[in-house]
């Protein structure tokens, strides 16, 4: 799979590492059941088939983070953007 990142065009997936749904929010640590709340986001996933917005870092190139809509039956890109104007790691990275 080839991924076009939008700051050095088309590079092979390994240079990248994956983290996951683009669209999860991190739980507010003040609320009075953040516990259950952060349970949930760290362990129950959806397994869409389809397309999906997915968190890709580029590590092996301009160490960007990507928000990347792929297809997950059949691995077709169809957008990639940066998921803040400043490339900083979005919301919720490690």
């Amino acid at each position: 799979m080839r991924i076009p990142c939008t700051h050095c065009g088309p590079r092979d997936v390994r240079e990248f590492s994956y983290l996951g749904d683009a669209t999860l929010q991190r739980p507010d640590p003040g609320a009075a059941d953040a516990l259950d709340r952060f349970a949930d986001y760290v362990y129950l996933r959806d397994n869409p088939s389809g397309p999906h917005q997915e968190l890709w870092y580029h590590g092996f190139g301009c160490q960007a983070w990507l928000v990347v809509t792929r297809d997950t039956a059949d691995h077709t890109i169809t957008a990639v953007r940066s998921p803040a104007p400043s490339g900083a790691p979005p919301r919720g990275a490690p």
